[in-house]
């Protein structure tokens, strides 16, 4: 299952976010979200496998964002050209569907 994970963040194109939960419902089960945190937090690769493109769904940015906190992530995702703002991007205008 950690293998899926890894190669649905290949799937999300640039300047594009997923939830959690949208995460979960590929692997065929909601209520994976949570274990779909665990697995990202372990990445083996955040160049390779890029979970900086993964949000709540509420589209919260990771207060424990593995790969230098949650300033990093809102970096990555604005090298994206993807808006964040008080920590937080707009699922409506950057969510990968």
């Amino acid at each position: 299952m950690k293998e899926k994970i890894y190669t649905y963040l290949c799937t999300i194109p640039k300047g594009k976010v997923v939830t959690y939960k949208q995460i979960a419902l590929y692997l065929g089960n909601p209520a994976l979200a949570r274990f779909v945190g665990n697995v990202l937090h372990k990445n083996p690769d955040e160049t390779l496998y890029p979970c900086y493109k993964v949000v709540n769904s509420k589209g919260c940015l990771s207060s424990h964002f593995a790969f230098g906190g949650i300033e990093e992530q809102a970096r990555r995702l604005e090298k994206e050209q993807i808006e964040v703002v008080h920590n937080r991007v707009d699922l409506e205008k950057y969510q990968y569907r």
